[in-house]
């Protein structure tokens, strides 16, 4: 399967890319950990049904030494005892921050709290534009029908 479009042959989209790339590396090295940045670009992935982005974090988290049964359990994490808790709450987040237009309310004042209660505030802006950064780049793949299976860890790091 070919994508629709080479968003990097054209002009505009390149140099759009160019910067929401960057933003995506200034996230990466943001004090929000590592792990939980894995975790929530994987279950934004998933919920979005984006599958190059979910064949990308699932193999950068682990090649960055994340367990399979983790990895697994993304998707079911409300039932599993394999998160901390400060990963459920970042994962609460980014399901209330995808959801927006199934959720009447938006995040809730519960869900912000919860998060708030694990994350300071630098780490919170970070898990914030990280949800978004991760709806944008799912949306771009998605409408592109980028294809998923080839992609190598580290591969655009």
């Amino acid at each position: 399967m070919d994508a629709r479009l080479n968003y990097f042959a054209d002009p505009t989209a390149g140099k759009a890319l160019k910067h929401l790339m960057a933003a995506g590396r200034t996230l990466k090295e943001s004090p929000l950990p590592a792990a939980t940045q894995e975790l929530v670009a994987l279950r934004v992935s998933q919920i979005n049904g984006c599958a190059v982005c979910i064949d990308m974090h699932t193999k950068d988290a682990a090649a960055a030494g994340e367990t399979a049964v983790r990895l697994h359990l993304v998707a079911a994490w409300r039932e599993a005892t394999v998160f901390t808790e400060a990963e459920r709450a970042a994962l609460e987040l980014a399901e209330a921050g995808t959801r927006v237009a199934d959720a009447a309310g938006g995040v809730g004042d519960e869900v912000w709290a919860h998060a708030a209660q694990h994350y300071d505030q630098e780490q919170l802006a970070a898990l914030v534009l990280l949800i978004a950064f991760m709806n944008t780049a799912n949306r771009l793949n998605i409408i592109a029908q980028q294809p998923a299976g080839d992609y190598e860890p580290g591969q655009f790091h």
